[in-house]
């Protein structure tokens, strides 16, 4: 962070391990992250699932079993303590063993990095309201296409002479072109927005000034630390004292002025890491052999860095960090000759006194850090929200007269990390004069309800630092509840990407048959607990700012060149800073005009209301509509003061049952029919209740629906709201199959926009119908567009087929499958599984089989791509479920002679869609079993097993408890000390090792929750050998449709006892054609004799 701040009052976000301390590679210390101890780091306590009063969320506690299977000895946190309890629970931490790495008292926000061992302790603090754990997250792929040749530069593309109004950078679809001529100093001048991100060069010609001719860049800092493995902070251990001008470190000898200073050093290969754009090598000479000297003064805090690497430092600028003088450094020399710029801009930070610790070190360090960008995403995302006169000409960004502050939390690999986005978006809140904070990167966890340590840190700092944030939607695809955290946060302005035939055609060279529609990767409301999600659109696609020292990215189809330093990127990533660029254009227009105190609330309210909703879309995708900046000023004239409030609305989907909550913030019911949801025609009505927080004593509501399908009605047709006095609107869905959204609005004529907003979405899955059990969906796939279905998968499936035929010739057509919860099935990624377009050979374009399928309602989405020579094509697709019965379950055989076969034989039904397929035998393995074992509520009961030389595999399973509602976990410690869990939503947990290591495992059943205080359960654990023997059968491969049974004799041959109080257990598999498993039984043999 800046080094504005005092000593004892700067934040400490780096931290450091002892590896490496003088050493130029890696971050001047290694990663406590990935360092293995010595031992094994004591077990946490349980990592377990939430439950009513738990701080730590299901996706979290998963992130703390990880860390404590791989002896992971610290994880890093971000805590939100309970309002005035911040110092106590800072303090607290410490007590445990914790570092304070990062803290803002006034959000009652801190960051820190705790033993793994004593997380659940932290999470218990009375002083803490919330945690989040570490975890990388991935930047989006935002490249159209995998990099290719440079396109020559042909005319057609954006050039000097393109006017500010044009399709490739589209600012004109939210009216912000019209908004602009009308009031030319309504750009933006006068606001500064934050952009949280990968970097913003500092290089780039349409970067360097607003519109006014000020610095655009006003502000530039580092996010992450040295924990994170940035190898741009340096740790500033070694003292070095000039004698007669030199002084030897790091093997050679330097020149320097008369002092006390601090050295280390700065090497390039720090920065090469896969799936990385700078790859070591900073200085863009195609090498990573590059290191240069850095040089601290601790008492004045300036910094020397020996730029052309002659190890000299008296011939350098001394630097500052780049928000006091806006000192800019440039490593390597241009060619001229080349479009390519040969050198990357840099700046310089510094961190003092940062604790040493964790790393089992005393004392605090001084840390320098070399501020780069990481890649392309940041300087691309500033482009969109703010660039002036790109290519030299009229074309600009949404806002050229607003002012950038980047803050670089991603690191040189392809993600960022959750504790620098976090951190560095307190940051830019608290300390460095933003007013909108643009966040385009994000991630799908499976429980997207906004119910997090950073949401609620998100809807703070916005409500009481009065900064807007927004953030993409995601990009996981056009499906129900795909939303992205942490754009899920309640006040977050969450954006989704939509796009217009004119960009289509100009960035892509594509036809389409719309005017307006949806990139089909945009993520799709609503949130996990019916949430409204995402809120609006914008453009999501744009040629805009990358660093110079990248080549042109133009899309091939395009027929175009870019010249360095461009590149059309696509996502909601581009979305986000459309809007973004829009709330500064109010912002400054208010300003101008004499508004000084325009509330977030205020920002949202007026955009949301005159956002322009397209019939043709889904509520789920487009939320209130694309931003409008035109009608959102007018609205924002009138200075809205939007009363707040609360909703509560029946929510049924597999993770809200499995959590045991049946209400959220809107309504979304996605549940199978018998199961909670809704069959295909059927009606039901549901309670939405909704209660106004604030404003004044009574009001009267106009209920009314948008983007309503005729699936959902309502009533009564006007709602009355005292403060705090809930009131029932009822809400009549009869669903065809399908899914169905609709916004819920409450208006009152005498308030200024729409008071309430809620989401309405109901889905009715289409069963698979007997004898086949298929469900088949026929229809038309348009180039650039998605259909989507629904299909049900009932309980006792064992696979789900999908399959898709029936396309036009040359057709470029994929299918993707989302879960019950909302994840896609497989890659997202525009570049794979499409038909007739080889480039992914692992993905079958035209059948995929699922195994182990949740029961539940499946989204299956078809889309034909941007470069299908069709413009639409016929598709037929089937979803089939299969699945065979084996009775018996399990046979037994009390006693075998060693090495003689004994008969045995099952039935084989088939329950679903026709299986070609056969009975299969296998290894026997060494067996024991528990019926009836008992478990009390926080109780925990253990097992050995000792697992001989030669195993082939481990299973270890638990499940059927007495307790329906009971939630048991199960942990394995293997001989390595390494630990593994099974901890879902219920009490049907397994782990298998494959090829385990011989020895002992050690096996806790943990009684996370028992409602009933006590259950029962059964046990089993299971190591597989050749050695024991094995099962044979006979059986034909032939087609068995459903409802047909037959029998698959066999014979067990046991070769030697499984052990003292064990069994030997074999299987007969039913796998099809395609070696899918849809079935199996199991033979159990009590003793041998020889």
């Amino acid at each position: 962070m800046s080094a504005c701040t005092s000593r004892a009052g700067r934040r400490a976000l780096g931290l450091v391990t002892v590896a490496g301390l003088l050493t130029a590679g890696s971050v001047g210390l290694s990663s406590a992250a990935t360092a293995a101890p010595a031992d094994p780091a004591p077990a946490a306590a349980a990592a377990k699932k939430p439950q009513k009063g738990d701080k730590l969320r299901g996706s979290e506690r998963a992130k703390l079993q990880k860390a404590v299977a791989e002896g992971a000895p610290t994880v890093t946190v971000m805590v939100v303590a309970s309002r005035g309890e911040v110092a106590r629970a800072r303090n607290e931490v410490r007590r445990l063993g914790g570092t304070i790495r990062y803290a803002a008292d006034e959000l009652g926000y801190f960051s820190a990095i705790v033993p793994t061992g004593k997380v659940e302790q932290t999470v218990a603090l009375p002083s803490i309201k919330a945690v989040d754990l570490d975890e990388v997250v991935p930047l989006p792929e935002v490249r159209p296409e995998q990099p290719g040749p440079k396109q020559p530069a042909v005319s057609g593309g954006p050039s000097a002479t393109t006017a500010d109004d044009n399709p490739f950078m589209p600012t004109r679809e939210t009216g912000s072109i019209a908004f602009k001529r009308q009031h030319p100093t309504w750009d933006g001048r006068g606001t500064t927005i934050g952009i949280l991100d990968s970097g913003v060069d500092l290089a780039h010609p349409a970067l360097q000034t607003t519109s006014t001719g000020e610095r655009k860049i006003v502000d530039t800092f580092t996010a992450t630390s040295p924990y994170e493995g940035d190898g741009t902070w340096r740790a500033m251990l070694t003292q070095v004292t000039p004698k007669d001008g030199t002084f030897t470190a790091a093997g050679s000898t330097w020149k320097a002025a008369a002092g006390t200073y601090r050295f280390n050093r700065f090497s390039e290969s720090t920065t090469a890491v896969a799936g990385g754009e700078v790859l070591g090598d900073v200085n863009r000479d195609r090498d990573t052999t590059d290191v240069w000297g850095v040089l601290y003064d601790p008492a004045t805090n300036d910094i020397v860095v020996d730029v052309d690497m002659d190890k000299d430092f008296t011939d350098e600028v001394v630097r500052r960090p780049y928000g006091e003088r806006g000192q800019v450094g440039t490593f390597g020399s241009d060619d001229p000759v080349t479009d390519v710029v040969e050198a990357m801009p840099f700046t310089v930070d510094f961190k003092e006194d940062v604790s040493l610790a964790p790393y089992g070190m005393p004392g605090v360090a001084d840390f320098v850090d070399i501020g780069i960008v990481s890649g392309a995403h940041g300087s691309h995302v500033a482009g969109i929200t703010a660039a002036n006169d790109m290519f030299g000409g009229a074309m600009d960004g949404q806002a050229p007269g607003a002012k950038i502050v980047s803050a670089r939390a991603c690191t040189f690999g392809p993600g960022c990390t959750a504790a620098a986005l976090t951190d560095g978006m307190v940051e830019l809140a608290t300390n460095r004069g933003v007013d909108v904070i643009n966040m385009s990167i994000g991630g799908l966890p499976a429980q997207n309800d906004g119910d997090n340590a950073r949401a609620l840190l998100y809807n703070t700092i916005i409500d009481e630092l009065g900064v807007q944030l927004v953030i993409s939607a995601g990009n996981s695809g056009n499906a129900l509840n795909t939303i992205g955290d942490p754009s899920v946060a309640t006040d977050v302005m969450s954006v989704g990407a939509s796009i217009s035939k004119e960009t289509w055609k100009a960035n892509y060279g594509s036809d389409v048959a719309f005017s307006h529609g949806m990139l089909t990767f945009s993520s799709g409301g609503p949130r996990e607990d019916g949430g409204f999600k995402p809120n609006v659109t914008a453009p999501g696609s744009a040629i805009s700012t990358t660093p110079t020292w990248q080549p042109g990215g133009p899309v091939a189809e395009a027929e175009y060149g870019l010249p360095a330093g461009y590149a059309m990127f696509n996502g909601t990533s581009m979305a986000s800073p459309q809007a973004a660029g829009v709330l500064s254009l109010l912002l400054s227009a208010a300003e101008q005009e004499g508004r000084k105190a325009t509330s977030p609330a205020a920002l949202r309210s007026s955009v949301y209301s005159t956002a322009k909703y397209d019939p043709t879309i889904p509520a789920f995708l487009q939320g209130h509509g694309e931003v409008d900046v035109v009608g959102a000023y007018q609205a924002l004239k009138r200075a809205p003061a939007p009363d707040t409030f609360t909703v509560s609305a029946p929510v049924c989907t597999e993770i809200w049952k499995a959590i045991r909550k049946t209400s959220g913030t809107g309504l979304y019911n996605r549940c199978a029919a018998g199961a909670g949801g809704q069959a295909p025609g059927e009606a039901r009505t549901y309670d939405v209740t909704i209660t106004r927080t604030s404003g004044k004593a009574s009001g009267s509501y106009a209920v009314s629906l948008v983007g309503n399908d005729g699936t959902f009605s309502v009533s009564p047709a006007t709602v009355t709201l005292p403060v705090g006095k809930p009131a029932v609107v009822k809400v009549r869905a009869t669903p065809a199959a399908g899914a169905h959204t609709a916004l819920l609005r409450l208006d009152d004529s005498k308030t200024l926009g729409i008071d309430s907003s809620t989401m309405l979405a109901v889905v009715a899955g289409s069963p698979v119908r007997a004898p086949s059990h298929t469900a088949t969906t026929t229809g038309t796939s348009k180039r650039n567009e998605a259909t989507r279905s629904y299909v049900t998968v009932p309980v006792g499936a064992k696979a789900l087929q999908v399959d898709l035929s029936g396309l036009a010739d040359g057709a470029q057509t994929r299918f993707i499958a989302f879960h019950p919860s909302g994840l896609p099935v497989g890659t997202t990624s525009s570049l794979a599984c499409y038909s007739n377009r080889d480039t992914d050979s692992t993905c079958n374009s035209a059948s995929r089989v699922f195994a182990n399928p949740q029961p539940g309602v499946w989204e299956l989405l078809v889309e034909s791509r941007r470069t299908s020579p069709v413009a639409s094509t016929p598709f037929t697709l089937d979803a089939t479920v299969f699945g065979v019965s084996v009775q018996p379950a399990q046979q037994q055989l009390a006693t075998v002679t060693a090495g003689t076969p004994s008969p045995v034989r099952w039935t084989v039904r088939n329950d679903f869609g026709t299986v070609t397929g056969t009975g299969e035998g296998g290894d026997l393995g060494s067996s024991f079993s528990a019926e009836g074992e008992r478990i009390a509520d926080l109780g925990e009961v253990k097992y050995t097993v000792v697992v001989p030389k030669g195993a082939a595999r481990l299973d270890v399973r638990i499940g059927n408890t007495s307790d329906a509602a009971a939630d048991l976990d199960l942990f394995v410690t293997a001989p390595n000390g390494v630990r593994r869990a099974s901890a879902d939503g219920d009490s049907e947990e397994a782990l298998t090792y494959t090829k385990p290591a011989p020895g002992t495992y050690e096996v806790r059943v943990d009684g996370y929750s028992v409602p009933a205080g006590t259950t029962t359960y059964d046990y089993l654990d299971v190591f597989v050998n050749p050695g024991f023997g094995s099962v044979a059968v006979t059986d034909a491969d032939a087609a068995r449709p459903a409802g047909a049974s037959w029998t698959v004799p066999g014979t067990v041959t046991a070769k030697e006892s499984p052990g003292q109080g064990r069994v030997l257990l074999g299987s007969v598999e039913v796998r099809t054609d395609g070696n899918v498993l849809v079935g199996s039984g199991d033979v159990v043999v009590n003793a041998v004799t020889p």
